[in-house]
C-alpha cells in the first residue's frame, strides 16, 4: 500500500463451495457459510482465533438474524468477545472492500492480524409484503371496535398480498431504474458485443472450470461443508459440463425481449457462498512465524454511470496500473469477475479502444489487450457463481493460487459493482526462499 508503515501479507485463505440457488432457500444462511469456511481455515493456523485484531466481513443482504454479520461469525468462530468485528457493504465488491479495509488498517499500523472476506446467501433473500399491505395491516391493527374492524376488512383486496421479491429489487438500480441485466445489454450495444461472443465466452467458462475441477486444483481452495441433515457439499454446483455455444444460443433473452443478447446462460448464477483470507503485517508474521503466500500491493475504486456499471473494471483497473507504473503486460494474470459475459467482453473492448481510453480513462491511447490464456483460466462467475458479497474475496484468493501454480508474480482481481462502480486489487506472489546448499 502507498506510504504504508508495514507491508500487508496474505497468509492463507479458503472458501466454501459456491452453491447454485434452486428456487428455494438453500441449506445455509450467510453466517452459516462464514462459519463453515472459517473453522477449517482457522484450525490450520499457528495462532489462536482470539489473536486476530479484528474481523471484517462483506455482505450485501444479511438475514434479519444476522445484524452485523461479521460479529456473529466472529463469535461463532471463537475469535473472542474482545475481538471487534464489523460488516462492510459495497454491493458486488463487499468482499474486496473487506480486504481493502483490513489492508488499510494493517498498513497504517492500527492492526497486525485480520480475518477478512465476504459471504452471501442469495437464496435466502426475503420475499416481502408491499407497502400498501403494510399500511392496510397498520390500519386494521388500529381498529378498536368490531365495526371499525369490519370497515378495515372491507378495504382489503387480494392484490395487497402480491409478494415483493427482495432479490429482484436488490438487483435493480434505484437511480438508473434498470436491473443489472439491462445494464449488461447497454454495454454490449455500446461496444458491439455479439450474442455469439457472449455464448462462446460462457461456454469457455464452464469448460475451464470443469478442467480445473478434474485436475483437483480447487481441493485446497474449497473446504467441504455439511448441512444439518448430514449432506456434504464439496464442489461448486453451478458447473454445466454440457454447455456449448450451440446449446447456449437456443436460450431466449431475459432482460430485453425479444431482441436482447443477455440470457441466463451467459450471465452469472444466483449463488450462496463465502470466502475468507487471513491478512497480516510484518509484526504478526514475525510474532507467529507465519508463512507468507502473497502481498496485497494496492487497491483502487472508481465510479461511473450506474447504467454502464459493467465497465467498472475498466475504470478501476487503468488507474491502478498507472499509479503503480505498470503496463497491461506487466500483469501476469487477471481475474475479472464474470457478472455477465457481455460485461467482461465490453471491458476488454474498452481497453482496446483509443477513443474510450482517451475520453473516459484519461489515457493517451488504448491500454491494450489481455491474453485470454491469462484471464479467468479456471472459469468465473458464469460457471462458479456470483454470491455478491463473497465474489470480491474469492477472485483475490483464486488469483493468488493461480500465481502460485504457474510461478507467476503479479495479478489483478477486478469486478464491476452495482450502482456504477468498479474495484481492482493488485497482489503479488511471495518470492520463494532460496534453498540451502
Amino acid at each position: 500500500m502507498p506510504n504504508a508503515q508495514q507491508n500487508v501479507y496474505i497468509i492463507d485463505g479458503a472458501r466454501t463451495p459456491f452453491l447454485k440457488a434452486a428456487g428455494a432457500p438453500g441449506p445455509f444462511a450467510a453466517a452459516d457459510l462464514a462459519v463453515a469456511a472459517g473453522r477449517p481455515l482457522l484450525a490450520r493456523q499457528p495462532f489462536a482465533p482470539n489473536e486476530f485484531d479484528e474481523v471484517i466481513l462483506g455482505c450485501v443482504g444479511p438475514g434479519v438474524d444476522e445484524a452485523n454479520i461479521a460479529r456473529v461469525a466472529s463469535l461463532r468462530l471463537g475469535c473472542g468477545e474482545e475481538t471487534p468485528a464489523w460488516t462492510v457493504g459495497r454491493n458486488c465488491a463487499s468482499g474486496m472492500q473487506a480486504l481493502d479495509s483490513a489492508a488499510t488498517n494493517i498498513a497504517s499500523g492500527r492492526a497486525d492480524l485480520v480475518l477478512a472476506g465476504g459471504a452471501e446467501s442469495m437464496s435466502h433473500a426475503p420475499v416481502l409484503f408491499s407497502l400498501r399491505f403494510v399500511a392496510w395491516l397498520a390500519g386494521f391493527s388500529r381498529a378498536k371496535t368490531f365495526p371499525d374492524k369490519l370497515r378495515a376488512l372491507a378495504r382489503f383486496r387480494p392484490g395487497l398480498l402480491k409478494p415483493v421479491i427482495g432479490l429482484l429489487r436488490g438487483l435493480t438500480d434505484p437511480v438508473a431504474g434498470i436491473n443489472m441485466g439491462q445494464t449488461a445489454e447497454k454495454v454490449a450495444h455500446r461496444f458491439g458485443v455479439a450474442r455469439e461472443e457472449m455464448d462462446a465466452f460462457a461456454a469457455r467458462s464452464h469448460e475451464r472450470l470443469a478442467a480445473a475441477v478434474d485436475d483437483g486444483f480447487f481441493e485446497e481452495e474449497i473446504v467441504p461443508i455439511f448441512d444439518t441433515a448430514g449432506n456434504a457439499y464439496r464442489e461448486d454446483t453451478g458447473l454445466r459440463r454440457d454447455s456449448t455455444p450451440d446449446k447456449l444460443a437456443k436460450l431466449k433473452p431475459v432482460f430485453d425481449r425479444p431482441a436482447g443478447k443477455v440470457t441466463a446462460g451467459n450471465s452469472a448464477q444466483i449463488t450462496d457462498g463465502c470466502a475468507w483470507l487471513v491478512l497480516a503485517g510484518e509484526r504478526a508474521v514475525a510474532r507467529h512465524n507465519l508463512r507468507v503466500r502473497g502481498r496485497l500491493l494496492d487497491c483502487n475504486w472508481a465510479g461511473l454511470d450506474p447504467a454502464q456499471m459493467g465497465l467498472g473494471p475498466a475504470h478501476a483497473g487503468a488507474p491502478l496500473l498507472q499509479r503503480n507504473q505498470f503496463e497491461l503486460h506487466d500483469i501476469d494474470y487477471w481475474e475479472i469477475n464474470e457478472a455477465f459475459a457481455a460485461q467482461v467482453l465490453a471491458c476488454l473492448a474498452a481497453w482496446r479502444s483509443d477513443e474510450y481510453c482517451r475520453e473516459h480513462l484519461g489515457l493517451r491511447g488504448a491500454l491494450g489487450e489481455i491474453d485470454p490464456a491469462r484471464l479467468n483460466i479456471d472459469g468465473g462467475g458464469i460457471s462458479i457463481g456470483h454470491p455478491v458479497g463473497a465474489s470480491g474475496a474469492r477472485i483475490v484468493l483464486h488469483a493468488l493460487r493461480v500465481l502460485e501454480k504457474n510461478d507467476w508474480r503479479r495479478a489483478v482481481a477486478t469486478l464491476c459493482i452495482g450502482g456504477g462502480q468498479g474495484g481492482a486489487m493488485l497482489i503479488e506472489r511471495a518470492e520463494k526462499k532460496p534453498r540451502a546448499n
